[in-house]
């Protein structure tokens, strides 16, 4: 596969490492079993330091969200854990049971083929080698899951901005993600189309796949998240549990940017 099937449909298989506890910068012993490691991981676009030199884990069961400012690094980051931008420093990943870690992705514009909703469906789990016998029961599964059975013969670009969004999760979700990351995912819809991709999201969560996402709504990583990353200029500032991002001191930049977004504090 290329890399750009893999950056289309959102799938990475990495090899196997393994576990480890992991500690966060305040000291606190995180006991979740390590997902994706970054260390000293930094990004260059030519002259501009889009990503500077970070330390992140992501967690078996972690619901990060990433927020900040237009151009603070969100993007970069998920790509970076996706494992489709080239970086410095280290970047690892962890599988389970001698079985490779299965990562999906989300742009904030859902990338979907001139063809009907089964066909995205049916080509995603075709690349990513699902056997024949099984592709069928899961675009059929993952389609009734969000809603959009009865609609397999209809062109994907012909949905609503919602329904092509909600097909681009079940894209992911057929795929049985250890790692789902959302880049955006309800920036353009509607409050009706944007509760109900809040509410599948959350679904999937539960379910126990892990989830970072990138958004600008505070409200939505309130709602969402167990745990908030705030990046501003390509540097990772805060890393908290939600009710500490929401309720502690936080650095000055980090309160600055959630007074804006929350006025009423």
């Amino acid at each position: 596969m290329s890399t750009n099937d893999i950056g289309t449909y959102g799938v990475a298989l990495a090899p196997v490492a393994g576990a480890a506890l992991t500690s966060r910068p305040d000291g606190c012993q995180l006991l979740g079993t390590p997902l994706v490691t970054l260390d000293a991981v930094a990004v260059n676009f030519g002259n501009v330091q889009a990503l500077q030199p970070l330390a992140l884990t992501v967690r078996r069961g972690d619901r990060l969200a990433l927020v900040g400012a237009n151009g603070s690094g969100k993007t970069t980051l998920l790509r970076v854990l996706h494992g489709l931008l080239p970086c410095t420093g280290r970047r690892e990943l962890h599988g389970a049971d001698a079985a490779p870690l299965v990562v999906a992705m989300l742009f904030q514009r859902p990338f979907l083929l001139r063809l009907s909703v089964r066909a995205n469906m049916m080509l995603s789990l075709w690349l990513r080698k699902v056997p024949r016998a099984e592709r069928a029961a899961r675009c059929a599964s993952a389609l009734q899951r969000v809603g959009l059975d009865g609609l397999e013969c209809r062109p994907a670009l012909a949905l609503s901005g919602g329904q092509q969004q909600r097909l681009a999760l079940a894209r992911a979700w057929a795929l049985r993600p250890d790692l789902l990351l959302l880049d955006e995912p309800t920036a353009s819809l509607d409050p009706s189309a944007k509760a109900e991709v809040e509410r599948l999201i959350a679904q999937i969560a539960d379910e126990g796949t892990t989830v970072v996402m990138s958004t600008h709504n505070l409200g939505q990583a309130k709602r969402l998240s167990t745990r908030v990353a705030y990046l501003e200029g390509g540097r990772l500032v805060v890393d908290l549990p939600v009710d500490r991002f929401f309720g502690d001191t936080l650095p000055p930049e980090a309160a600055q940017f959630l007074k804006g977004e929350l006025p009423w504090h």
